[in-house]
């Protein structure tokens, strides 16, 4: 009786192992599965970045131009401005 008892222990104990091996080996493939989703997203939002810095060097430098031809003008037309006023203060004063 006390050998049926051992041998019924001892089987026991090594199904709880098995299990405990198999839920081990789910566990790293699951971290592993993890870990390349991580990769994948780190890649894909790497690049993301990259797209919309360029874009917005582009939209920046529009802008920049825009601004520089806008204040090209305004100053042709303050200049042009003086230069009338100068000319009736002058006709002014004669």
């Amino acid at each position: 009786m006390k050998s049926k008892l051992y041998l019924a222990g001892t089987i026991l104990a090594l199904a709880a192992f098995a299990i405990g091996q198999d839920a081990g080996s789910d566990t790293k493939k699951a971290a592993d599965d993890t870990g390349h989703a991580t990769k994948e997203a780190a890649k894909k939002t790497g690049h993301a970045t990259k797209k919309a810095a360029k874009k917005t060097g582009d939209a920046s430098e529009d802008a920049a131009k825009t601004a520089g031809k806008d204040t090209k003008k305004g100053i042709k037309k303050t200049g042009h401005a003086v230069k009338k006023g100068a000319k009736k203060t002058e006709d002014a004063v004669k």
